[in-house]
């Protein structure tokens, strides 16, 4: 079954931060397939996906970055009404939280990220319910 690992930078909420981290990816001629960001006051948590994450950990590591791994389904839903609680209420039914999610629109489908707090689980209960999982290459490839 397929996952993707997703990034996580830890950044303090202060000017330049956010724009010294994708200036350096890009400068290693990283791409980026998705990304969010949460913040706080104090701090924020920058979440991507990226063509070449054991890179991209090397590269923020050496700028001093706090960087963590981990992983995430991603899924191709139709983008319409209804389809990404349809998604959730699959994994609800069988008592299966969801973290936190993110999507983005791609043609007519909607891409679908999302942090399930048992990924094994969700790629079952997912593939029974005939959702389209993605790997990395999808994602690169779209």
């Amino acid at each position: 079954m397929s996952h993707i690992i997703q990034i996580s930078v830890f950044l303090e909420n202060k000017s330049g931060r956010l724009a010294e981290v994708l200036g350096s990816l890009g400068n290693e001629n990283l791409k980026i397939n998705a990304l969010t960001i949460a913040d706080t006051s104090e701090y924020g948590i920058l979440r991507l996906i990226v063509n070449n994450f054991p890179h991209a950990i090397k590269v923020l590591k050496a700028k001093e970055f706090v960087v963590t791994t981990t992983e995430v389904v991603a899924l191709s839903i139709p983008n319409q009404a209804g389809s990404f609680a349809s998604v959730l209420q699959a994994l609800a039914d069988k008592n299966l939280s969801v973290e936190y999610m993110y999507a983005f629109k791609w043609s007519t489908q909607a891409v679908l990220i999302l942090r399930p707090e048992n990924l094994e689980k969700a790629l079952d209960i997912l593939t029974q319910h005939e959702f389209k999982i993605l790997d990395a290459e999808d994602l690169e490839n779209l």
